[in-house]
């Protein structure tokens, strides 16, 4: 996919509006590089936003309306009344991202005002690196500048989370939406889904961070994700607790035959997991390559066996890289699961290695096409 910029956003705004913009905002997608599916048991993750954006370049309307345009949808168009009750539109689903955050901005007093909206992406949707919550984010970053109106980074975050969990219909975790709204550059992000606290993890200057896209598209708001939502939280009422964050591991452990096989594997992997993501911070912090490599191989055991959402080209994509690497790179599944991509680290002088490891090897094995896409830890929407 080619890479947007400002300046491309808003010549795409005037060609169609006929006027140039009064600005144009951004929010960034994210890699996760440890800690998947523990967000909403209030564990740990240690994601990092990446450089590729959801751009809006958007001017003021007089009347309380928004005129929102998708590019990467063929220029469809959708009208999104701030006063009315939102309601779900069946044919536009890229729209009900729009209605949901307008929804929950007026649910906590935003005003907001009319706009013309051009919104366009670089970021591959359906590849497990959040589109939906830096579409989310920069939407709140531009409907607040139209309306002078002033939002916290974490309370954007929360909105947008809302929006997926009471109107698109995904009951997805904080991390999303708090990575795009706070990541550092040149920085991963420890975030405590508890109490949304977070600690910038720098990224050594000489490792970079290559996503593979393995060619098996996903969508999250599916039954599968939702249910491994459900199995958590059965898990942890089991314990007595609201949450898994609320269960210590030799508890779990303890509980081995007592609770149901199903539940006790998916509780093991987020206690399991969220002391790996600990890990993978301070292996990060004193570039302790060999400790990182290890957690990341790991958790994506754990993800295969215990919380079942990966799938065999995935796995193969794994296996490829970790070999290529030969104890010099870390990989691991990453995002919500069921296809997606795959998260490598390794020194600078490592990635050509595990790129033509990946382009010689994985279509032979799989029939699956991947695409290569090298990333940079960048800044939050509101950084």
């Amino acid at each position: 996919m080619k890479t947007l910029s400002n300046a491309r956003v808003s010549e795409l705004f005037e060609a169609h509006f006929g006027v140039a913009p009064q600005a144009v905002v951004k929010a960034p997608g994210r890699v996760n590089l440890i800690g998947e599916h523990t967000d909403y048991n209030g564990g740990f993750v240690l994601p990092a936003a990446i450089n590729y954006h959801t751009y809006i370049a958007f001017a003021p309307r007089a009347d309380r309306s928004l005129n929102v345009v998708a590019y990467n949808f063929d220029n469809a168009s959708a009208s999104v009344d701030l006063d009315a009750q939102q309601q779900q539109d069946a044919n536009e689903s890229w729209s009900n991202y729009v209605r949901g955050v307008v929804q929950e901005m007026r649910k906590q007093g935003f005003k907001l005002a009319g706009g013309d909206l051009y919104v366009a992406g670089d970021l591959h949707s359906g590849a497990g690196l959040s589109s939906s919550a830096s579409l989310e984010m920069a939407l709140i970053r531009a409907l607040t500048t139209l309306s002078g109106e002033a939002v916290d980074p974490t309370q954007a975050a929360l909105m947008g989370q809302a929006a997926e969990n009471n109107f698109v219909g995904c009951n997805c975790g904080i991390m999303d939406q708090l990575i795009s709204a706070r990541g550092q550059e040149h920085a991963a992000l420890l975030i405590d889904c508890e109490d949304l606290s977070t600690r910038a993890v720098p990224v050594p200057a000489d490792w970079e961070i290559l996503i593979v896209h393995s060619g098996v598209k996903r969508g999250l708001v599916d039954s599968e994700y939702n249910q491994r939502r459900q199995q958590c939280e059965q898990a942890a009422a089991f314990f007595g607790q609201q949450s898994l964050r609320g269960v210590a591991l030799d508890q779990l452990l303890a509980a081995e035959g007592k609770l149901d096989d199903l539940s006790f594997r998916r509780a093991r992997h987020v206690l399991t997991e969220n002391q790996r993501t600990l890990d993978a911070a301070e292996a990060l912090s004193k570039s302790d390559l060999s400790g990182l490599v290890k957690v990341m191989k790991e958790s994506h055991i754990s993800m295969r066996d215990d919380f079942s959402i990966t799938v065999p080209a995935i796995d193969t994509l794994v296996e490829i890289l970790t070999a290529a690497g030969g104890g010099k790179a870390g990989s691991r599944m990453t995002g919500g699961g069921f296809g997606g991509c795959v998260v490598a680290v390794a020194p600078a002088e490592v990635i050509p290695q595990l790129a033509a490891a990946v382009e010689a090897q994985y279509q032979a094995k799989t029939g699956c096409v991947p695409t290569l896409i090298l990333a940079k830890a960048s800044a939050g929407a509101f950084s």
